[in-house]
């Protein structure tokens, strides 16, 4: 089963992934420097990290080695730390601003 897998995804040559994860990893980018939205901006993030992901996997696969696919796990575990604690600190801002508009934190300043 896994060997088929393996037999799957190396039928795609590895410029396909590359060109991808460098393509999702661009929308995050833009994502990031061009909304204003503090949810959007979050979710760009995570396109970032899954492009990120997309990319170690498919070296890993080729490689043969299963330390990228280890290292994405980790990725993904600290992906879901991020969501907790990036979600509950835009809850919050969105309870003092009533906004989630990056603009509108220069209230937060002293």
């Amino acid at each position: 089963m896994g060997n088929s897998i393996t037999q799957t995804i190396q039928t795609v040559p590895l410029n396909h992934y590359i060109l991808l994860s460098a393509i999702i990893f661009s929308i995050g980018v833009t994502g990031v420097l061009i909304r204003r939205n503090a949810i959007v901006v979050f979710m760009s993030v995570e396109l970032m990290l899954n492009a990120v992901n997309l990319l170690l996997t498919a070296f890993s696969v080729y490689k043969g080695d299963a330390s990228g696919q280890v290292f994405v796990f980790f990725v993904m575990a600290l992906a879901a730390a991020e969501v907790a604690v990036g979600l509950a600190i835009i809850v919050m801002i969105y309870r003092n601003t009533h906004s989630t508009d990056i603009n509108v934190l220069s209230r937060l300043k002293w």
